[in-house]
């Protein structure tokens, strides 16, 4: 007997607009990590739950939408967080796209968007998108809570109980209503455990192509994990607490982590993984209780993970456990080659003590992503260049690149609307790959000179020899032929067209 499906849970695609070209085969296909959280709350409160993954599964919103009509659900929730939080904002173009496309295959099927950007701007999100109902918060009792209200057989003149809803953002004859936010869950083994893989298309998943520079071939199969939710600090630039109020951190069990790794390993074959917490390495008890946990597992030199990491978090005692439990790659939030620009964006690290560590994590031998920003608000064209010529000093396994953003639900959102800087026309604006990339001005430059900056960085390090011949003999010929090959993509911009 068929299961009647109560929720659909949509993750928005739109990877096209996102990373142009670079979708193609370059960038990760991840399983949606908060599609997983609300589908498994859901599930478990007796509600039928499907999970669409327009991105893994190359949807346009008109598939979506008749998808959605074939499972008839009584309620759909387009889930816009992202694989990282400054993720989030880029994939409203897509959902409020496929949000249409429902409109006109289900009339009167109602639709709620939850995530990061969302729950930073709830009002405008329900004002300006098409959305029948926003959520302020992180979603899963909000979406029950809401399911419930909506319940069939309830008797028609019965208005449903918006007003009680946690985190329920909607309208009525008065206006925009506001909810007070739901308490964040504090069992996440429990209740976020996101135990639904049978939902997904698991073989649709793989890794980004660095993590695999060992082996190009083993970027499938692929999933991502997490451990914690939320961040302790507050970098000028990250949204992240947006859906869970200021400095909100909790934890997994590592048992439950560890389990999870076993079963992805045992049912679906996966051996390349990434943790999606924003800072994994950070408090040691659980970081050493998980990395125990792998060992035990008796096969963690087959794993490949990676995942974030901060200068000032790693400690060298712990970096042999890290990679014999198979963490092959950290990435570090660097951010500047300035200290002053570090200071402004709460990175307040010394010169010595970033390339001291990258080197002990190397010896230990795990590669590093160095992840810089051009374009802080404290930046010049003099300081962005003391961040390239620090990435290339470094000269860490691969580096991210990024244009300063001020993604709603940072303190940089706030800086730019107290000074008028000028935001991005479309979300799209909000992708780093995108054409319609718009970056914050600073005090000295504009926005295209940042983002003309950034894209010169980019082929100035890929390209330099020192890191190709560093790829070669740490990767082989075959990965710099990749990387040559990924060196000499262009991104078109409408910034540096005009």
């Amino acid at each position: 007997m068929a299961t009647t499906i109560d929720l659909v849970v949509v993750s928005p695609g739109g990877r096209g607009n996102v990373y142009q070209q670079l979708s193609d085969n370059l960038a990760a296909i991840e399983p949606p990590l908060w599609c997983r959280l609300i589908a498994g709350y859901v599930r478990d409160r007796g509600h039928g739950v499907a999970i669409i993954d327009t991105e893994a599964e190359n949807l346009s919103p008109a598939e979506v939408a008749e998808r959605i009509a074939r499972l008839s659900p009584r309620l759909v929730a387009m889930v816009v967080f992202g694989h990282q939080p400054s993720a989030s904002t880029q994939n409203m173009v897509g959902a409020a796209e496929s949000c249409r496309a429902i409109n006109v295959a289900c009339p009167g099927l109602p639709v709620i968007a939850v995530g990061g950007h969302v729950s930073a701007l709830p009002e405008r999100t329900i004002l300006d998108e098409p959305f029948d109902f926003v959520c302020k918060g992180e979603g899963p009792v909000t979406i029950v809570a809401l399911l419930d209200a909506l319940r069939p057989g309830r008797a028609e003149d019965e208005p449903p109980a918006f007003a009680s809803i946690p985190g329920l953002v909607w309208q009525d004859a008065d206006g925009v209503m506001v909810n007070c936010p739901a308490e964040l869950i504090k069992d996440l083994d429990a209740d976020l455990h996101g135990n639904v893989w049978d939902l997904l298309p698991m073989d649709k998943y793989r890794g980004h192509n660095w993590q695999c520079f060992d082996d190009l071939d083993t970027r499938m199969p692929y999933a991502s994990i997490y451990t914690t939710l939320g961040c302790p600090y507050r970098c000028s630039f990250c949204c992240i607490n947006a859906p869970f109020g200021v400095n909100r951190y909790r934890m997994r069990k590592p048992a439950a982590v560890v389990a999870e790794v076993d079963l992805l390993y045992r049912t679906y074959g996966v051996r390349t993984f990434k943790i999606i917490d924003e800072m994994f390495v950070l408090n040691d008890r659980h970081v050493v209780e998980i990395c125990d946990g792998l060992i035990d597992l008796g096969y963690s030199d087959e794993l490949n993970f990676w995942a974030y990491a901060r200068v000032d978090t790693v400690k060298p005692a712990m970096l042999a456990k890290l990679r014999k439990a198979g963490i092959r790659w950290l990435a570090l939030g660097i951010e500047s080659g300035s200290k002053h620009v570090r200071d402004g964006a709460s990175k307040a690290f010394r010169h010595e003590d970033i390339v001291a560590i990258v080197r002990q994590i190397q010896q230990a031998g795990i590669a590093v992503i160095g992840n810089y920003i051009f374009g802080l608000p404290d930046d010049t064209l003099e300081t962005m260049r003391e961040t390239l010529d620090l990435a290339k000093d470094l000269n860490c396994e691969f580096a991210n690149l990024y244009s300063a953003m001020a993604y709603p639900g940072s303190r940089l959102y706030d800086l730019a609307l107290e000074k008028g800087w000028r935001l991005p026309e479309s979300w799209t604006g909000y992708s780093q790959h995108s054409y319609e990339c718009t970056p914050l001005p600073t005090e000295t430059l504009s926005a295209a000179d940042v983002l003309r900056f950034r894209d010169q960085a980019f082929t100035e390090y890929f390209a330099n020899t020192r890191y190709l011949d560093m790829v070669t003999q740490r990767f082989g010929w075959d990965t710099r032929r990749h990387v040559e090959d990924m060196a000499r993509h262009q991104l078109r911009r409408r910034l540096l067209e005009a």
